[in-house]
């Protein structure tokens, strides 16, 4: 099985250093660079394209927002940002901007891996609460969750963007089922098919389209 390459860009020596041990002692990761600021890491990218950028938001010369929107023009990987601070703004911008991920560092080492595999695969991933945060701020005065800008509706029934909306807001399948008198393996199969025609591989992602407009 081929090692999923990485390449971290933190400002702070004593977080890549660490980042870098943590990985470099699994044999599932390879990490191929690391990079004081978002200009570095997109440089290194160009001459060596990693799987997934470990980005941090708040760097000097190039912040992890802009660079994350240059790796995704220039398709170098998928980013899953990492920072300290709770800033749900910054965090809509690097979405938008296409990160697949956001994470605080206050994680473990095992979790900070699922989380590079789950971003490697195709699942977006971010803090829990993040989505509901979101939600609040796409919700209009009537209390039904809106749409992002980006969200294309055309081709889903109605019962169907009733599931995007619930999935939206952050609702289990269980909770999803009660709210609109469905049985939880019906909830399941809608799922499926809209995470199909968006081509969509996670119920994150799904969320993050319909409250962000980025896949």
């Amino acid at each position: 099985m081929d090692k999923i390459k990485v390449i971290i860009a933190d400002d702070s020596d004593f977080v890549r250093d660490g980042m870098k041990i943590i990985l470099d002692v699994d044999d599932e990761f390879e990490v191929i660079g690391c990079a004081a600021n978002g200009r570095e890491a997109v440089e290194l990218a160009k001459k060596n394209p990693p799987d997934v950028f470990l980005m941090d938001i708040q760097m000097p010369e190039m912040d992890g927002i802009e660079a994350t929107k240059l790796v995704v023009e220039q398709k170098l990987g998928k980013v899953l940002i990492l920072t300290t601070f709770d800033d749900d703004e910054l965090v809509r911008q690097a979405l938008r901007n296409g990160a697949k991920g956001y994470l605080i560092k206050n994680h473990t080492p095992e979790h900070l891996k699922q989380m590079i595999k789950s971003v490697y695969n195709g699942t977006g991933v971010m803090e829990e609460g993040l989505l509901e945060s979101l939600a609040a701020d796409t919700e209009p005065k009537s209390g039904e969750a809106a749409a992002g800008s980006g969200f294309d509706p055309t081709g889903y029934t109605e019962r169907e963007l009733d599931i995007v909306k619930a999935v939206s807001e952050g609702l289990s399948n269980k909770e999803i089922a009660e709210k609109l008198f469905i049985s939880e393996g019906t909830v399941k199969n809608y799922i499926t098919t809209i995470l199909s025609k968006e081509g969509l591989s996670h119920r994150t992602a799904l969320a993050v389209y319909y409250l962000t407009g980025r896949k």
